[in-house]
């Protein structure tokens, strides 16, 4: 049974720090590490992250940049664009048979809490509806007009 008395670290887990700076025979006297003369051999902390020793820094040599950097993609400017609410045909088969499905009944019925929306395909219609979206997938369009629907497209 383990006992916490008898816990120890493994082997070679735990080392022993490096006493710099205390004469030849240590191996590590004289300069203790630091090399000669100069800014990295001196007390304190050292330069500040991306001085580059008084030569203009590469953030202040490179062109100005402004704008949103979308991923993998050329840097564009404004706010990034919103992307559409998504909803599969699979949930409009809820709507009752020849009502018209607007993006406030998709938020009345809490498929989408926002436009603009998009109509994907997934799933088959039984019924016929008149859908009104921003957009629609190819395979959503053909699903609703299988069932005998409409896919009008609203800006």
């Amino acid at each position: 049974m383990l006992k916490i008395d008898a816990l120890k670290p493994r082997a070679g887990a735990r080392r022993r720090r490096r006493r710099v700076g205390r004469g030849l025979g240590s191996g590590s006297g004289v300069y203790a590490g630091r090399g000669r003369k100069g800014q990295k051999a001196r007390a304190g902390p050292g330069p500040r992250p991306g001085f580059e020793g008084g030569q203009t820094p590469l953030s202040k040599r490179l062109p100005f940049r402004r704008g949103v950097r979308a991923a993998g993609s050329v840097m564009t400017g404004g706010p990034p664009r919103r992307r559409p609410a998504e909803v599969s045909v699979r949930a409009l088969t809820r709507f009752p048979a020849g009502s018209e499905v607007t993006v406030g009944t998709l938020v009345e019925a809490g498929l989408v809490d926002r436009g603009p929306v998009k109509v994907l395909g997934g799933g088959r219609l039984a019924h016929a509806l008149v859908v009104k979206a921003q957009a629609f997938s190819k395979s959503a369009k053909q699903a609703i007009e299988a069932a005998g629907g409409k896919a009008e497209i609203v800006r």
